[in-house]
């Protein structure tokens, strides 16, 4: 066989697998939302849901999974931040860091029911934070900490190192060329990274049903308090976010309409998941093309 013909059939068997991905991927995206945009409306965004009538809503679900996103990144972005330019500026080479990245490696790729199961025991029963929206932000914090610090590592080594020795040429201390010289330059792509994994927390059940709860409080809206345990604002507060109330409404749903209420509840899940992950890369576009421009 020549090297033009295994060329060739080496093209065409990727084009295949990469049209079969979009296909696939195209088809279940589509599948649900033809099932569940029908069933979208401003009522059903903004009304709680029903236990055995119909005409439930998800709009506790929604402001709840909102909540817990924005709890979570609180926690998340500083200790990330800070453990990914240890590593990336400050840690020497040897045993002790090798092992720190491979329990980094180690933890991201843990199951989400065993996080789970790990915040009902440790953060819920031994801490006593109960279920709740803080107790969630924690346990998801173990699925966003690895990946943030490996964003916030590889974006710094990124940065050129004519311009950090230029920087520190010039008299800068080593804090100072960090924070004025590299890390803007890495912030595009820590952005970037940071939505996308918010993409994810915005989808994710297993590890809440365990610490957040499968229930929720009929909030009050009027009441902006957070020390009300009907405030929204109350992050000690159980929560059933929107990723939870689907798996609950599909397996013990008993409305009428449980069917539908599931197949909505779906589709605008990933709107969601798709407006982050879009939203990342335009925004990580606009940062680099900012940069540049200033540059």
């Amino acid at each position: 066989m020549s090297a033009k013909t295994a060329d060739r059939i080496a093209t065409a068997v990727i084009v295949a697998v990469s049209g079969l991905i979009v296909i696939l991927l195209a088809g279940l995206l589509g599948y649900i939302l033809f099932r569940g945009l029908p069933n979208i409306s401003f009522h059903f965004l903004t009304s709680g849901p029903q236990t055995i009538k119909a005409g439930g809503g998800i709009g506790p679900q929604l402001f709840n999974s909102l909540f817990l996103l924005v709890l979570t990144l609180i926690i998340t972005i500083p200790v990330g931040l800070g453990a990914g330019i240890y590593m990336s500026q400050y840690a020497k080479p040897g045993r002790v860091t090798d092992s720190i990245r491979l329990i980094v490696e180690v933890l991201s790729s843990f199951p989400s029911i065993v996080v789970g199961l790990f915040g009902l025991l440790v953060i819920v029963n031994i801490f006593g934070l109960g279920f709740s929206l803080f107790s969630g932000a924690l346990a998801l914090t173990v699925f966003n900490l690895p990946l943030m610090v490996r964003i916030t590592e590889q974006a710094m080594n990124g940065v050129a190192r004519e311009q950090k020795e230029a920087s520190l040429a010039l008299g800068l201390s080593r804090w100072k060329t960090i924070t004025s010289v590299m890390l803007p330059i890495a912030m595009p792509a820590i952005v970037t990274g940071t939505i996308l994994a918010a993409g994810r927390v915005f989808g994710e059940a297993a590890a809440l049903l365990f610490t957040a709860g499968m229930s929720s409080p009929r909030l009050d809206f009027t009441n902006w308090n957070p020390l009300s345990p009907f405030s929204p604002l109350n992050p000690f507060r159980p929560a059933e976010t929107l990723a939870v109330h689907i798996w609950k409404i599909n397996s013990e749903g008993l409305a009428p309409d449980a069917t539908q209420i599931a197949a909505g509840a779906s589709a605008v899940l990933i709107i969601m998941v798709l407006i982050f992950n879009f939203s990342a890369r335009w925004f990580g576009r606009y940062l680099h093309r900012k940069f540049t421009a200033t540059k």
